[in-house]
């Protein structure tokens, strides 16, 4: 438990590190050195069109990491009167069957909480993902993929003009880090520049990885499940996956794709309220 609560302090902390040096790469070296192309006009140049669209994605990224931070997953332990003893101690020990409470329900050990719809505990915000902050976490995982990705670009052209290289051939990528490793031990390539290559791998393995959790989450959700439903071998009733969507996206599933928005209120509050 102690290494998970490292963690859950680690995480974050490597993620906003990440962040704000893909930022100052973007700003400060990879857009001036696009500036340097005198073929272009400068009112459309690919510098400008470039920092209006890593503006965007990182604007969104970030955006909806704040917001599944706030939209904390409500504890429904203090609605079931669970307390903090021996009622909290059954859903630990798995004496007591979350569902025999509320159907979907979880504690959380490291958010000491009983979430709704419970999926997983995300480590990179510290917090738990249920019904009130998934919308904003697979937003947040698809803005990152794609930041990263452009990111990869910007920064392939700048070492491609830099050391005057090209991408062309599919095995330059994969054959650089070993190339840039010796020379960088033997003098020939800067610090600099071996950096911004390290990073170009870095960008590669988190925009795939963020991609792929992203597709496998939708992909769940298009099935009305979560995560921990499949790891615990729940069966969920069937249902129509337009339903299942609007349920984790509601009605205005399209402003939430172009900028940050609180996700609906959870189906469990609108219940009780009823």
């Amino acid at each position: 438990m102690l290494v998970l609560r490292l963690l859950n302090v680690v995480a974050p902390a490597y993620f906003l590190c990440i962040s704000l040096v893909t930022f100052v790469l973007q700003i400060f070296v990879f857009i001036p050195s696009m500036f340097r192309d005198p073929s272009t006009t400068p009112l459309f140049s690919p510098a400008l069109l470039h920092g209006a669209l890593f503006l965007f994605l990182s604007a969104n990224a970030l955006g909806n990491y704040v917001l599944v931070i706030q939209s904390s997953p409500k504890d429904l332990g203090k609605d079931l009167n669970l307390g903090r003893g021996a009622e909290v101690a059954d859903w630990l020990d798995g004496s007591r069957s979350p569902g025999s409470a509320l159907p979907s329900t979880h504690f959380c050990r490291l958010c000491a909480r009983v979430t709704q719809r419970h999926d997983h505990h995300c480590f990179f915000t510290g917090n738990c993902i249920g019904s009130r902050n998934m919308r904003n976490f697979i937003m947040f995982c698809l803005y990152t993929s794609l930041a990263c990705l452009d990111s990869l670009v910007a920064g392939m052209a700048y070492i491609s003009a830099t050391l005057s290289m090209s991408f062309a051939d599919p095995l330059a990528f994969l054959t650089l880090l070993p190339h840039s490793i010796s020379q960088f031990f033997s003098g020939a390539l800067l610090s600099s520049e071996m950096f911004v290559i390290l990073m170009l791998y870095l960008w590669l393995g988190i925009g795939l990885a963020c991609a792929g959790f992203c597709c496998h989450q939708m992909l769940l959700i298009l099935r009305g499940q979560t995560r921990y439903q499949v790891r615990k071998g729940v069966v969920v009733r069937a249902r129509p996956w337009r339903e299942n969507l609007q349920e984790v996206f509601g009605k205005k599933w399209l402003l939430g794709l172009l900028i940050p928005v609180q996700n609906a209120e959870s189906s469990y509050r609108r219940q009780k309220e009823k």
